[in-house]
């Protein structure tokens, strides 16, 4: 049994109706997080001479920041026009997952006997399984709403281990997560844009899909319960 296949009994999966109130409730916060993390980054690089548009795409490949703090700086601090940043922020964040998707297992395998490394991906497999437990109860759709919402931990890096970790084929992984990247770039857009209207667009947005989802677990547990009688 291979290191990642070791690690993907997920824990105790949470109420999703909990998660969904501090998600809604929180959401504001992270894109005022990443924004400002971004921005120190983007002047930095523009600092040595990078063009405007390669600081968008170079900010969106990186773990954490990603296109949630990649957008405010293509709109607000370059100004660069509006589907000329979506579009290096969301292709941006895609580059670097098409290939850790693709090598993660591959990696763990070569690199897990060596100590270090080994240490540094059980920490990264345990801090990814504590917070991944709406892909486990919502699968494909979970992925979307992990990847697409702009919290701390989340987005397109953590959902692609996470996806890993539970098994999922390569391009269902890459789908998912290539949905909630357009979600993030929906709430994030919006929240830079419009504001607080933006802000109550994506709660309704996140709601709808996720009452829509929720719905549909539990109606297939209710078939469940009545075949099993």
């Amino acid at each position: 049994m291979s290191m990642v296949q070791g690690l993907k009994s997920g824990p105790e999966r949470k109420t999703g109706c909990r998660r969904l109130f501090w998600v809604l409730l929180l959401m504001a916060v992270p894109a005022l997080v990443y924004a400002g993390s971004g921005e120190r980054i983007a002047e930095w690089l523009g600092a040595r001479g990078l063009s405007p548009q390669l600081v968008v795409l170079l900010v969106s490949m990186l773990p954490v920041v990603e296109l949630r703090g990649a957008v405010p700086i293509g709109n607000n601090l370059f100004g660069l026009p509006l589907w000329q940043t979506l579009l290096l922020a969301i292709g941006g964040n895609m580059l670097p997952i098409f290939l850790v998707v693709l090598l993660l297992e591959k990696a763990v395998e070569w690199l897990g006997h060596i100590a270090v490394f080994r240490r540094f991906f059980d920490w990264l497999f345990q801090r990814t399984r504590k917070r991944s437990g709406v892909i486990e109860r919502f699968e494909f759709w979970g992925l979307v709403i992990f990847v697409g919402i702009p919290l701390p931990m989340t987005g397109a890096w953590t959902g692609s281990v996470a996806a890993v970790l539970l098994g999922m084929s390569y391009f269902r992984a890459l789908l998912g997560i290539f949905l909630g990247v357009l979600m993030a770039a929906v709430i994030v857009t919006a929240l830079s844009l419009l504001k607080w209207w933006g802000v109550a667009i994506a709660v309704v947005l996140i709601s709808i899909i996720f009452f829509q989802q929720f719905i549909s677990a539990r109606r297939r547990s209710g078939k469940f319960r009545t075949g099993a009688q």
